[in-house]
């Protein structure tokens, strides 16, 4: 509390607005560098929206997957501050994390959105009561991008609360396997 009422103290002072006021400044010289972009193609902007409506939260994961699996492992073996061992242990566990985060990021977060799209249905003849559990009140039309939409982002809440519980227990116990495997891997190339 005390550290609380000396923070907000210090940044009542002339000092800190100028310094604020110079931050914003130079944050908004940085935007003002880049140029403004409008565009009227029309097959780009059609194919901008639809990579926009189809390219839902298990696709992205995997597109972050692969693109971390490109660049970080190389970051990783460029690192000249550490001995050759922890570089090449800090590869595998890069990799290795990559790899297991990618991997049930993106099966719970598709295996989310499948099972909202299964209880999502619209109430009616031959739907039972289960099968519209996450159906809105009022949907009378599950054939609007709206309806697509809210299922992809439902099922990403879902997918989120349940990856709370799948780091500890598949992330973490896969990113130690996988660490070790190619540590061991490494190891046996490195004794030919």
């Amino acid at each position: 509390m005390v550290l609380y009422g000396i923070n907000f103290s210090m940044s009542k002072t002339p000092f800190c607005s100028r310094l604020r006021a110079s931050m914003r400044s130079i944050k908004q010289k940085g935007l003002n560098i880049l140029p403004n972009a409008e565009f009227s193609n029309e097959k780009f902007l059609y194919h901008l929206k639809d990579i926009g409506k189809n390219f839902s939260s298990d696709k992205q994961r995997l597109a972050l997957g692969v693109t971390a699996l490109a660049t970080q492992p190389i970051i990783d073996a460029k690192n000249k501050r550490v001995d050759e061992k922890t570089r090449k242990v800090s590869v595998a566990r890069t990799i290795a994390k990559i790899i297991a985060g990618t991997l049930t990021g993106f099966f719970i977060r598709y295996g989310c959105i499948k099972a909202i799209k299964a209880f999502s249905q619209i109430p009616g003849k031959g739907v039972p009561k289960y099968k519209s559990i996450f159906t809105p009140k009022g949907v009378t039309d599950n054939t609007t991008d709206a309806f697509d939409q809210y299922r992809n982002a439902m099922g990403t809440v879902v997918a989120l609360g349940v990856m709370v519980f799948t780091n500890f227990l598949i992330d973490a116990p896969l990113t130690k396997f996988l660490t070790n495997t190619f540590v061991k891997h490494q190891e046996m190339e490195d004794k030919k």
